[in-house]
């Protein structure tokens, strides 16, 4: 990665949607063209995360390539979009922006994040197992992961096996 992370601004907010179209074009491939389409977050739906600072840019030659935004679902960190356009894909952002998640979550003495993925689609499930994450069952979701789920059911997210997955955050070293 030659580029840096940093927290998201208001100039930042307005092309987030042209990095999610594109980087949601890859969905294609696999037929779903349905969530291809999808707009992207207006600058609406991105605002509280600014507000909250819990939105990140990843950003190369002064363009920002990438972003992600986190909340706090259930009393863990959840991260809920990681997205990096494919020209800087397989760079290292998408997982600088997981990371800088990590930070945030542990930093607010979070224990854990979570995520809702495509359970077999190579660049969502395995990718995050490979960074750490586990599966969950249904009855290790908390209330408002399991809304979250439900949710994604409601929008017809569910177009392909979805997950809900958590990394459990170590503590820190004392002294």
């Amino acid at each position: 990665m030659t580029g840096r992370i940093r927290r998201a601004s208001t100039t930042d907010l307005g092309g987030l949607a042209a990095v999610e179209t594109a980087a949601g074009a890859r969905f294609r491939e696999l037929g779903l063209d349905s969530i291809a389409d999808d707009p992207g977050p207006s600058i609406a739906d991105l605002a509280p995360h600014l507000d909250d600072g819990t939105i990140w840019v990843a950003e190369e030659a002064g363009v920002v390539v990438g972003y992600a935004t986190a909340s706090i679902v259930d009393g863990e960190g959840h991260l809920d979009q990681v997205s990096v356009v494919p020209d800087a894909g397989g760079n290292g952002y998408g997982a600088a922006l997981i990371a800088e998640v990590h930070r945030w979550a542990a930093a607010d003495g979070l224990p854990s994040v979570t995520l809702t993925t495509f359970r077999d689609v190579a660049w969502n499930g395995p990718y995050y197992e490979r960074l750490g994450y586990r599966p969950l069952a249904d009855d290790e979701l908390g209330p408002e992961l399991s809304a979250v789920r439900q949710a994604e059911i409601d929008a017809g997210l569910d177009v392909l096996a979805r997950v809900a997955m958590r990394l459990d955050l170590k503590a820190p070293p004392v002294g």
